[in-house]
Order: structure tokens, then C-alpha cells, then sequence
């Protein structure tokens, strides 16, 4: 085959065997390197970030692998071209498909002679494009017949401004196999001109790139899968956030309400997002005046995150505001929420505390559903409140609730939160005295909002799993 060189240029040294070993020896290197970074980035499969990390990591280590084949091609030189007799020798058979498992695509060279029409192939050209190797290799004029319809007109006008205009070609085009198989090749080539400046031959490198092109496909589809799963959660979080923020009394500033006698009690609650979840959770806190008088004040939580869950939340809440409302009692209305979570479409799991306290008698009713019994702090010193009996929301039909009552005097302080609002690692034990140790500050403080803030001090930088309530009540007079 004539040398891929124009008459009008003069041909440039090969490179230093010693030089490419260097660069093999890098390239591998980096191989290794790339490939430690693959195993650290295995993770959940069904998860589009995951698809997204790994198809690039194998990406990058089969275009390593084909520069690795490509520069030890360099070193050790073009392979020998059989000749006529030596073709004619071998016994046919059907040609060595490219790995399926790898982008180590192949590369092949041809060149076409314009003044004899002769066309000259390496082996791996005849393989490439699924060719007999003992058939003669196609001519320009042929070549288009293996090429699909719609890629056609896209290869001769590559060909025509070569042989025409003297423009060097890279483009690609799919070629279909005998065997049916369709594959994307990539040529690249230039005109070679005869001593008059006319074209004379024209040579190109075609190589195998269906494997690379499939794995990019793979890399754009699960990043355009990732950013719709990130525009989905996003979505997804303002829905939640929204809808909680439609139910819940406000997060920060103290709880007014308006008919309650003379600062009667003092209130202020606030809510603690997840340090390692962007999604809302089926939290609540809630205050609420009572058509007999008395004040209904409740904290809970439904298990799970989203826009499902706190739209449970919302009905929850707004069914426990309806009975007690009624007249409700605390036991009873576990009993009723219990038996709404269990008759839901979607099923779930939750904890309440609720309780009902009566102003002129300062007594607190109040009823628990696997919920954290209210801490209750007097004169420096804090304690836990014993809890009647009651299991989860949702956990069994006809689960009966105990209630119990507490008297309550001027200046006392009760604390409502929901079991994310310590860190589950710090040990149910230890979480309590957390928060009863706080007692000394509250007994400082002016208001509930002041407590309030003591306890976002205390708790809110902390990396917690889940989010969390806490509503503070201070009985005022």
C-alpha cells in the first residue's frame, strides 16, 4: 500500500520506540487509577446517579484500553499485508466480530488509487466492516452499497470534497454487516497528490466505534434519567413543603391564641429539618383552642418522607382537630386516629401525643401513641411524665389507649417533641437527660420562645437522620 503521505509534504519521523513505551506505561497506569475509582463508585443500581457514576467510570477505562491498543500499534508498526498468493492461500471464513464487551474498537486503513481504480485494504478493514477477506475490497464507487440509506449522501459528500476540493474527511456513518448487524464506523482521510498537484490516491483510517457511541448513549441517558430524578425530588420537596406549611401553626414565633384568658399559656414550637434528607417528613405540632375552653396541644409523626406522607399528615391532623373539636378525650381519639390509619389506602405507621389542658383547674389530660412521653420542667429540675399505655398508629386494629392526667402549676414548662428531635445514636436513655439537663436554662428564661431557642442551640447543628418537632408550653398564669 503507498504511503499515507501527500507528494507535496515531506514525511515525518515516527516516534521514539521509548517515548510510546513511556506513554503505554502511563496510560496504564492511569488505567489502574480509574479503575479504583470504578470500584469506590459502586453503589445502588436501580438509582440514576449510580447508572450515571458507572457508565462513565467504564467510559473512561475502555477509551484508556483503546489509547493503550492504538499507541502499541504505534510502537510495533503496521501489521504486514498479505499478498495476493498469501490471500488467496487462506481458507475462507467468516470474519472475528468486534468484543462485544469492550470499546478496544478495531481500526483499519484503506486506500483508493483514482488512476487504476484499485483499491487496497488492511485485514482488519475486511473484519471491520464484516467483509470475506479473500473477496476483493470494494472501490469508492462500491463502498456506498454497505452504508445505510439515510447515511449515504453524508459519505459521498465527504468523498467528493476530498477528491474534489482536496478537504481532509472525519465524519461517521453506520455500515450494515452481511450478517444483518449494523455498525458505526469513523473515517478519517486525505487526498494524496501526484507531483502536479492533482489528486492521485485518496488513503483513510476507518476504526470501529459502535461500542464507544453505545456507551456514550448510555452516559447522556442516565444523565438526562438523573436530572429527572433531581427535577422530580426538587418538585416533589416544594409540594411537601408547601402543604406543611399550609397545615402547621408557624415554625418560629410564639403560638397565639387569641381567646385564651391572659397569657393563660405561653407557647412557641419549631421545626428541625433532616441534616441528610432534603425530603419533608409526616411531622407535626399543633395548638388549637377549643370550643368548651380548653387547649388541645398534640405532637406526631407518620413514618416516611414525601409528598405522600405529609399529605397523610395533613388529614391526620385535620381529623384530630375535628374530634377534639367534638369533645373528644385523649384516649378515645388514639382510638379513632388508629383506626383511620388502618382503614387508609396507603397504610402507615405513626406516633402522637395529645393532650387537653384546662385552663381554670391547670389539669392535662393526655394520651400517648408510641410517642415520647412530654417532659415536664419545675423550679430548675426536670422529669418524663409516666405514660399510659398505647401502641403505634396503624400497628394493630382495635388497639385500646390509656390516658392519664397531670396538674400543672404557674411557671411550669412542658416540652413536646417528636423521637427525631435527638439523634437515635445518642441512646433513648441519653436523649432524655439531654433534654432534661436543659432544665437549669429553661428556668432562666422569660418565654417559651426563649426555651425554644435554647433547644434549636442545643439540638438544631446537630446531624440528625430524620426531622423533628418540638413545641414548648409554659403555663403563664
Amino acid at each position: 500500500m503507498p504511503s499515507h503521505l501527500s507528494a507535496d509534504r515531506p514525511a515525518a519521523q515516527p516516534p521514539g520506540r521509548g517515548s510510546v513505551d513511556a506513554l503505554i506505561s502511563q496510560t496504564r497506569h492511569l488505567k489502574g487509577e480509574v479503575d479504583a475509582v470504578r470500584r469506590d463508585a459502586q453503589g445502588d443500581a436501580s438509582h440514576p446517579e449510580g447508572r450515571w457514576q458507572r457508565a462513565l467510570c467504564d467510559l473512561a477505562l475502555h477509551q484508556l484500553s483503546d489509547l493503550d491498543a492504538h499507541l502499541a500499534q504505534l510502537r510495533d508498526g503496521p501489521p504486514p499485508v498479505p499478498t495476493a498468493s498469501e490471500t488467496v492461500s487462506v481458507p475462507p471464513s467468516a470474519p472475528d466480530a468486534p468484543r462485544r464487551d469492550s470499546l478496544l474498537s478495531r481500526v483499519g486503513s484503506a486506500e483508493w488509487n483514482l488512476l487504476t481504480d484499485e483499491a487496497s485494504w488492511s485485514g482488519e478493514l475486511f473484519q471491520i466492516l464484516g467483509r470475506d477477506p479473500t473477496a476483493p475490497p470494494l472501490t469508492l464507487d462500491e463502498l456506498p452499497s454497505v452504508v445505510l440509506d439515510e447515511d449515504r449522501p453524508m459519505l459521498t459528500a465527504m468523498v467528493t470534497d476530498c477528491l474534489v476540493d482536496a478537504k481532509p474527511i472525519d465524519g461517521e456513518f453506520r455500515v450494515v454487516r452481511p450478517d444483518g448487524e449494523v455498525r458505526t464506523v469513523h473515517m478519517m482521510g486525505e487526498p494524496v497528490l501526484d507531483a502536479d498537484g492533482s489528486t492521485a490516491s485518496m488513503w483513510a483510517v476507518l476504526r470501529d466505534v459502535s461500542e464507544l457511541r453505545r456507551s456514550q448513549r448510555a452516559v447522556s441517558e442516565t444523565r438526562d434519567s438523573l436530572q429527572r430524578h433531581q427535577h422530580r425530588a426538587q418538585t416533589e420537596h416544594r409540594l411537601a413543603v408547601e402543604l406543611q406549611e399550609a397545615v402547621l401553626p408557624p415554625w418560629r414565633g410564639s403560638l397565639r391564641l387569641p381567646h385564651q384568658g391572659p397569657r393563660a399559656l405561653d407557647l412557641a414550637a419549631h421545626y428541625l429539618p433532616a441534616s441528610t434528607s432534603t425530603l419533608i417528613g409526616g411531622n407535626w405540632y399543633d395548638a388549637l383552642e377549643l370550643s368548651d375552653g380548653e387547649t388541645l396541644l398534640t405532637v406526631g409523626d407518620l413514618t416516611g418522607h414525601g409528598p405522600t406522607v405529609t399529605s397523610s399528615m395533613a388529614m391526620l391532623l385535620g381529623a384530630l382537630r375535628g374530634m377534639a373539636m367534638a369533645g373528644t378525650q385523649p384516649a378515645q381519639l388514639m382510638a379513632w386516629l388508629n383506626q383511620l390509619l388502618d382503614a387508609t389506602v396507603q397504610p402507615a405507621l405513626g406516633s402522637a401525643v395529645c393532650c387537653r389542658y384546662r385552663a381554670d383547674t391547670r389539669t392535662l389530660l393526655w394520651a400517648q401513641a408510641g410517642h415520647p412521653a412530654p417532659l415536664l420542667y419545675r423550679g430548675g429540675t426536670g422529669r418524663r411524665l409516666d405514660a399510659p399505655d398505647g401502641v403505634l398508629l396503624g400497628a394493630t386494629s382495635g388497639a385500646i389507649y390509656g390516658q392519664t392526667e397531670e396538674t400543672l402549676e404557674v411557671g411550669d414548662l412542658l416540652l413536646l417533641h417528636t423521637d427525631g428531635l435527638v439523634p437515635s445514636g445518642w441512646g433513648g436513655a441519653t436523649s432524655v437527660n439531654r433534654l432534661l439537663d436543659l432544665a437549669p436554662r429553661f428556668d432562666e428564661a422569660r418565654t417559651a420562645q426563649d426555651c425554644v431557642r435554647m433547644v434549636v442551640e442545643e439540638f438544631g447543628e446537630t446531624e440528625r437522620q430524620d426531622d423533628a418537632c418540638v413545641l414548648l408550653v409554659r403555663v403563664a398564669s
